[in-house]
């Protein structure tokens, strides 16, 4: 027992790892958006996991129905690790409809673009989350971006997400 209470002395306590420009996002969210599937709400957090190595989001999107469609709610997961070298961001994402992508994420000050991996001759996707000048730290600017095959990327939702209280 002495042992081991010593090495945790030794080693320190265990500590979140510092996402850098990503750490804002930390914490659980609440959005309304517009776009192609309709007006919707949802939300989503980001949390980290496995000792601060992986963020893990949780979204989820309500869609109400409209249009002669029925209602119908999207759930995805993502992990964002960073690479074998430390400092590139990757992400994976999966969702209820069948989706597996990889991603690169670029992190800056106001922005954290995650853009998936593949040929122009694929289908490609580009999710970015800007933070609101107006709106403070509690406030994102979400869009999210689809390229069919050989096509220009063009905005599928865009929406506005805002700190849950208390998180």
């Amino acid at each position: 027992m002495r042992t081991v209470l010593l090495a945790f002395i030794l080693m320190g306590p265990l500590s979140a790892a510092d996402w850098g420009p990503l750490q804002y996002l930390v914490g659980s969210w609440i959005g309304e958006g517009d776009g192609s599937p309709g007006k919707g709400s949802g939300g989503f957090s980001f949390s980290e996991d496995l000792q601060g190595k992986i963020l893990v989001r949780r979204n989820f999107a309500d869609y109400p129905a409209q249009g002669g469609k029925p209602p119908f709610r999207h759930d995805d997961l993502m992990i964002v690790y960073r690479d074998a070298d430390g400092k590139t961001l990757r992400a994976m994402y999966f969702d209820n409809e069948g989706h597996t992508i990889p991603y690169l994420v670029d992190a800056g000050a106001n922005s954290a673009v995650f853009t998936s991996e593949g040929a122009r001759d694929t289908t490609r996707f580009r999710f970015t989350y800007t933070r609101a000048p107006n709106g403070g730290p509690d406030s994102v600017k979400i869009k999210f971006e689809i390229a069919p095959p050989g096509k220009d990327l063009a905005v599928y939702i865009e929406a506005v997400a805002h700190r849950a209280a208390g998180k």
